[in-house]
């Protein structure tokens, strides 16, 4: 009983030993005595480790983290913290564990090595903080996290974390919370503009930096005062932007000279070594426990010996199998760095593609926005010319033109099945003759005749996507006028089959041209293919027919060309369309002008286009709108906080500041006004940044005066 009582005094008073060294460890630390840290941390793990106390092992191995973190090598720190979290993995202590947590997170966040690893391993720590109701442990946690969203821009998330917590850090958070909260608030509103709230923080948290009297936290007070010199650069105060920066530069280099850097370095070795030298020394008590075994047993000695043998005749091989997996390796990895290699430049590529695509969408749906608008404004005004077949034309034009700039941009969205059919009510025949009239000029151009058999058997109307339909016959009557001189093109649009309310049309484009060769039929709908072109007797991009193969595909249509040189060519295409038009609810244009004659409604057009300005704001003033412009989101932002609008339309493309920002600041002055975002950018392009600021509905220019009266009858009050 003695002897058993005597060993656990030994190891109560070592582990006595052991606590008191940690505490010298820490006190060292804070005092950036590294050298002394981790010597005391160094003893206190041998004699932790010795004695089998996990708890005390844990915690050695936080406090050598820590300062490799601080002063070295973050790799090295990020080893002594996961060993650390094994051991208190096998301890009931969950104080230890939310420590190691967060110091792993504060390793990948403020190293910069993974922020979402950081992130992960705070939420962690707060787990056991909230298991042991640990409130100044939850508050450091959610400090954490909400700095490591900041420092990925993403001030929507860190936001939410940040907000509960500032009461409680102000009242009872230390010195190094306070710091790092008001810092926080600082960068936050200096990216969102306000400078001055962002200065007022800044100032704050450098009130609490004079107060510190911890060598540790000065690491924080340098990057407050990198901060604040950063602030005042964008604020153009070079004194005070250059004085700040000198102090962070002092401390930097009072804080991480090179003396301290190498001491840290040296006494990692040495723990290092202490480490391989313990493995080392349990084999050799294992094996001594083996030698003792083996002498109790000649037999099993002779065994053994055999068993050696044996042993490093499989070691050769393993070296031998070694070195060749060693070199099939290294041919891996070679495939695998050059299949990155390609893997990102075809991400590149196709970034590029897509950047194109949304810049050429932007650039041309915005001029297409005042020619359709013009047109407009002139049969609102001049109402006498609304049965003009010219004005007609260029209406029709204009909303063509706009249709086929949108698919010939989004080809690869037909490839990748993104394009949908839209189903309206319209007169086919109506829409054969309209086509007619438009391409009157380029038929006159080659001195031919267009001419239409219709079937008088179709029903007059049908439901399906006209303008798609349109674009189908347009490339194809405008390629046969283009290959034909002094002829005719005939438009045949023929009844196949009649289903309940399902009709098979067939439409045959049919012109006594050039024709084409058997070789090159083939090929006229590959994309960028033109068989014939001499000079500049046939313009255009080669993607017509490839556009309209893959629209008729899309209707689940069949096309087919035959074609002779010096004959002509005929191409038969099928489509189905659906003559039950009960199926589309019809809308009366009179739903759209809604409007109580005697209540003038207001509306904020928030533009930097003139022709836009121009074209935007007559239409809705014929309409008795009141309408008032600004060219920026910094004057609609001031505007809307003195003059209540009752609908604001917003561009999104404007210099300063865009449309998204403006809109997310005018709702966070806690402005509700409906805002109807109107952009040239394509719909699906944006749809997160839409409801990122807030924003109520998108109407994509060009658009019709339907579509955006539909718009303003939902949302004005």
């Amino acid at each position: 009983m003695s002897v058993v009582f005597g060993r656990a005094q030994n190891v109560s008073k070592s582990d006595n030993e052991a606590k008191a060294l940690l505490k010298q460890a820490g006190q060292s630390f804070l005092n950036l005595d590294s050298k002394q840290s981790l010597d005391f941390a160094k003893a206190s793990l041998e004699i932790a480790l010795k004695n089998n106390n996990f708890l005390l092992a844990s915690k050695a191995y936080n406090l050598i983290g820590l300062n490799f973190d601080e002063f070295s090598d973050p790799q090295k720190a990020i080893d002594f913290y996961k060993k650390g979290i094994q051991m208190a993995l096998r301890t009931d202590n969950d104080t230890i564990k939310s420590w190691l947590y967060n110091n792993l997170g504060n390793v990948y966040c403020y190293r910069k090595i993974d922020f979402l690893k950081g992130i992960a391993n705070y939420r962690e720590g707060i787990k056991y903080s909230e298991k042991m109701n640990d409130a100044q442990e939850v508050v450091f946690s959610k400090l954490n996290i909400g700095s490591a969203y900041f420092s990925i821009q993403e001030f929507d998330k860190g936001i939410i974390y940040l907000k509960p917590i500032e009461h409680y850090i102000d009242k009872e958070g230390s010195i190094e919370a306070k710091i790092s909260i008001n810092s926080n608030f600082g960068l936050y509103y200096s990216a969102l503009g306000d400078f001055k709230k962002s200065e007022n923080y800044y100032l704050k948290a450098l009130k609490f930096c004079d107060q510190n009297d911890v060598e540790l936290i000065k690491s924080n007070v340098s990057v407050v005062y990198d901060d604040i010199s950063k602030l005042y650069f964008k604020l153009k105060d070079y004194e005070k932007a250059y004085f700040y920066l000198a102090k962070h530069d002092a401390l930097q280099d009072k804080i991480y000279n090179e003396d301290r850097l190498n001491e840290v370095k040296v006494e990692g070795l040495k723990i290092d070594y202490a480490e391989v030298n313990r493995k080392i020394e349990e084999i050799e008590k294992e094996k001594q426990n083996q030698a003792e075994k083996l002498k109790t047993n000649t037999f099993i000695v002779v065994l053994l010996i055999i068993l050696f043998f044996v042993l490093l005749l499989l070691l050769f091989s393993l070296i031998r199998n070694n070195k060749i997996k060693a070199k099939a390796n290294v041919a891996l990895q070679n495939a695998n760095q050059e299949l990155l290699i390609a893997k990102e430049k075809a991400e590149e590529a196709s970034q590029l593609k897509s950047q194109f695509v949304s810049t050429i969408s932007h650039e041309l749906r915005t001029p297409l926005y005042g020619v359709v608008g013009i047109t407009d404004i002139i049969l609102e005004e001049h109402k006498e010319l609304q049965n003009s077949p010219h004005l007609k034309s260029l209406k029709f034009s204009a909303k063509y033109l706009l249709s086929l700039v949108n698919d010939i941009l989004k080809v690869y969205k037909i490839e990748e099945n993104q394009v949908v059919l839209e189903d309206v009510i319209f007169k086919l025949q109506e829409q054969v003759e309209v086509i007619k009239d438009s391409l009157r000029f380029l038929a006159i151009k080659n001195n031919n005749d267009i001419e239409i058999v219709y079937d008088p058997l179709i029903p007059e109307f049908l439901v399906g996507d006209k303008t798609r339909l349109s674009q189908i016959l347009i490339n194809l009557i405008s390629n046969s006028l283009k290959f034909t001189t002094n002829g005719k093109v005939v438009i045949k649009v023929e009844l196949l089959e009649r289903k309940d309310s399902k009709c098979i049309l067939q439409f045959q484009i049919i012109d006594n041209g050039i024709g084409i060769a058997k070789q090159n039929q083939e090929k006229v709908f590959e994309k960028f293919v033109q068989i014939y072109r001499k000079e500049d007797d046939y313009q255009g991009t080669g993607l017509g027919l490839t556009i309209v193969k893959k629209m008729i595909e899309l209707f689940k249509g069949t096309i087919l060309l035959e074609s002779e040189e010096n004959v002509g060519t005929t191409i038969t295409f099928t489509i189905a369309f659906d003559a039950d038009i009960t199926k589309i609810p019809s809308r009366s244009s009179a739903s759209y002008f809604p409007f109580s004659p005697d209540k003038a409604y207001k509306i904020l057009i928030v533009e930097d286009n003139k022709i836009n300005q121009v074209v935007t704001k007559k239409f809705l003033e014929n309409h008795g709108f009141i309408c008032t412009v600004v060219e920026n989101g910094y004057e609609a932002i001031e505007l809307v906080k003195e003059t209540l609008f009752d609908i604001i339309l917003m561009d999104i493309n404007m210099p300063l500041i865009n449309g998204f920002e403006t809109s997310k600041l005018m709702r966070q002055n806690g402005i509700t006004t409906p805002i109807i975002a109107i952009t040239a950018f394509d719909k699906q392009e944006i749809e997160d940044k839409i409801d990122n600021a807030q924003i109520n509905e998108v109407i994509v220019k060009p658009f019709d005066s339907e579509k955006l009266f539909e718009v303003l009858n939902r949302y004005i009050k």
